[in-house]
């Protein structure tokens, strides 16, 4: 019969090499762990071909932003369900706004089937 603090030490050495593992085979690939709501939203607006209105435009030139910093905030902000119309059919609306830097930048999405369309570029 193997002693408890050998019986540790085993499953501590089995568990690191499987974790190992694991890391080396998931890094080879692009995985995303997109399971939250917003970031479940994000991803279904980032993967769709992305309009800009000629208001969002304007917004956008008027305060030198570009595509990279939609980009940015559709990779790593917040969606505000309370004042988005995620139940609209068949078109959803989300206002998105960013993190960190971009914090004083929002969006409003409006989410179809193929096309994502920005249409307001609301910046504080």
């Amino acid at each position: 019969m193997m002693s408890w603090p050998k019986r540790v030490l085993y499953y501590l050495l089995g568990f690191s090499i499987g974790g190992v593992v694991v890391y080396f085979i998931w890094v080879g690939k692009d995985v995303s762990f997109d399971y939250g709501m917003d970031a479940r939203t994000l991803k279904t607006i980032r993967i769709r071909e992305k309009v800009y209105s000629s208001e969002a435009n304007t917004i956008l030139q008027k305060n030198n932003l570009d595509t990279l910093t939609v980009n940015a905030i559709l990779k790593n902000g917040d969606v505000h369900f309370s004042e988005s119309k995620p139940r609209i059919k068949p078109c959803p609306e989300y206002l998105i706004s960013g993190k960190d830097s971009l914090k004083n930048i929002q969006l409003y999405i409006k989410r179809c089937d193929s096309i994502a369309t920005i249409q307001k570029v609301i910046v504080k």
